[in-house]
């Protein structure tokens, strides 16, 4: 399968022909680029690699949830200490996960 990409808006199409318009900006066929196999490559692996942040980012919070039910609990200043500190990492974490697919979309390597 080939990848094409709309000069105008960057959006991506999977297929054997550029789509007869943009779906997302409406650019007619000839706006769209047959991308070589080194931009389809780094295209295809970010798409593999933002899903797999997403998944990372979802556990991440379950993760978060389970660690302030477990500091609600408030057994005792130890287990309060680790969900706590577990807490912030879980954030922390999401918020890079956050900016590293912004910055795959911005560097045009994912739509």
């Amino acid at each position: 399968m080939q990848i094409w990409q709309c000069e105008v808006c960057g959006y991506v199409h999977y297929g054997e022909e550029a789509p007869e318009k943009c779906p997302k900006c409406g650019a007619p066929k000839d706006k769209f680029v047959l991308l070589n196999d080194n931009q389809a490559h780094l295209i295809e692996s970010s798409r593999i690699t933002n899903e797999i942040h997403m998944e990372v980012f979802g556990l991440l919070e379950q993760v978060a949830a389970l660690c302030e039910e477990g500091s609600e609990i408030n057994l005792d200043p130890g287990c309060v200490k680790i969900f706590d500190e577990l807490l912030d990492v879980c954030n922390e974490k999401q918020q890079e996960i956050m900016a590293e697919i912004a910055g795959h979309v911005k560097k045009g390597k994912w739509n």
